[in-house]
């Protein structure tokens, strides 16, 4: 069973999540919270597999508790996938780079925010192409890095790197596996030994370390 929280300041929109939710088998809904601090403090106790965060929310907003929930120490294991009215870049680049695994807007079809839950709690990014789109955009106004490699690329074999690189892209296994003329099963295991070898928690954390680390440039392929 897939454990939710459900974190919004409008109580209709919680009522309106759950809903949804709830009419799968295979999701609960353990708990709601009205503020980001009302979550954080849920989230340690509830334990939930998914927090469904909202980005503006007072006493604390979704990006503060974002961070403040994936910083923590511990074996709490969470996923968190922002939810927002609003579709600017500022806040799909603060969401991923708080460590959220996915960005919805707050006007999804209800199959889409049920297949987004299952997607960030089996280990997927849930970046839509017009995300990554809108993320790659801030890259290219933000100088990350300096242009020299990061050393922590030395981690990773010639064929983890050349995987990388298409994740950065935004392709999904099965694209990186025609591109590379590979199985899917082996792009899985590449990224797994990925996510593993750099500390990263999943792929859209992945997507912003290949951008910072100097590995893939905006604009290039």
């Amino acid at each position: 069973m897939i454990k939710v929280l459900v974190a919004d300041d409008q109580a209709l929109a919680r009522g309106g999540f759950r809903m949804i939710l709830e009419s799968q088998r295979d999701i609960a809904v353990v708990g709601e919270a009205a503020d980001g601090a009302e979550a954080v403090r849920l989230a340690r106790q509830l334990r939930p597999d998914v927090v469904l965060m909202d980005i503006r929310m007072p006493v604390m907003d979704g990006l503060a508790a974002t961070e403040v929930l994936l910083a923590e120490a511990g074996d709490l294991e969470v996923r968190v996938l922002m939810l927002t009215t609003f579709d600017h870049d500022q806040y799909v680049y603060q969401a991923l780079k708080a460590g959220a695994s996915g960005f919805l807007l707050k006007d999804v079809r209800p199959e889409q925010l049920i297949d987004g839950v299952r997607t960030v709690v089996a280990g997927e990014a849930l970046l839509a192409p017009a995300v990554t789109r809108r993320l790659i955009a801030e890259f290219v106004r933000r100088p990350f890095h300096d242009g020299r490699r990061s050393p922590e690329l030395d981690q990773l074999t010639e064929r983890e790197l050349d995987v990388l690189r298409q994740v950065a892209r935004g392709l999904a296994n099965q694209e990186i596996a025609r591109v590379l003329s590979v199985s899917e099963a082996t792009v899985k295991t590449h990224v797994n030994h990925i996510l593993s070898k750099l500390g990263l928690r999943d792929r859209t954390q992945a997507v912003v370390f290949a951008y910072e680390s100097g590995w893939v440039e905006p604009g290039t392929e």
